[in-house]
């Protein structure tokens, strides 16, 4: 019976986080290049709030948001007893730990395992939020790893936009904001590519998803 109510109280919670997602932030997905489709994929996106991830899980349709698992860092998640319960009872998450030097697995050899259970995930190539001025961090090598791992499973980079406003770092009280999740063409390694151009083209192809960043029709503009 207790195992029961956990899983119907994990299920409400996630219904709530979806309603408060959506009414804070007006969420809307954008499909440009590719379909809301029932296939394994890594969702890679950029990373600027600990809300990214939510935001993504809730606009994918049920049938891809019960297989997409976030991948999320244990020191911040493990911290306390109801972010412990979130990320494993609520979002089903990979936990990574972050530091090199305490870890007992491999991130890579983790998130490999999650792929082969059938799990879709949800991952942040640059590792960390995002405090600079560029649109993107250096993504880290993680990515690329995978991709050799399991050429299989298609790569769809997501941009989120605006979501940094709506929770800036420090803050815990959201400022109501219009928010969009934009999903590109699928991505694969090519054959003989190397590990710095494949993850150059992945990150170049998940920049160009910025509703801010300059399109070709206007660059020619005066």
């Amino acid at each position: 019976m207790e195992g029961r109510f956990r899983v119907m109280l994990a299920r409400a919670v996630a219904t709530l986080v979806r309603c408060v997602a959506r009414f804070i932030t007006a969420v809307r997905p954008v499909w440009d290049g590719v379909e809301p489709l029932r296939r394994q994929r890594i969702y890679y996106a950029n990373h600027a709030s600990h809300g990214d991830f939510i935001l993504i899980w809730t606009v994918l349709p049920p049938p891809l948001r019960r297989c997409a698992r976030p991948v999320a860092g244990a020191d911040y998640w493990l911290c306390s007893p109801l972010r412990r319960w979130l990320i494993r009872d609520v979002f089903d998450g990979v936990l990574i730990d972050r530091r090199p030097e305490a870890r007992r697995q491999d991130p890579v050899a983790i998130m490999r395992e999650a792929l082969a259970q059938g799990s879709s995930l949800i991952l942040f190539p640059e590792g960390t939020r995002n405090a600079s001025r560029g649109p993107l961090q250096p993504f880290k090598s993680g990515l690329y790893h995978l991709a050799r791992a399991c050429p299989e499973v298609e790569l769809v980079p997501v941009w989120i936009a605006n979501l940094n406003r709506v929770l800036p770092k420090g803050e815990v009280v959201p400022i109501p904001l219009i928010c969009t999740v934009t999903f590109g063409a699928p991505l694969t390694l090519a054959p003989d590519e190397d590990k710095a151009a494949f993850l150059a083209r992945a990150a170049a192809a998940l920049a160009a998803l910025d509703p801010a960043a300059p399109r070709d029709d206007e660059e020619g503009e005066p």
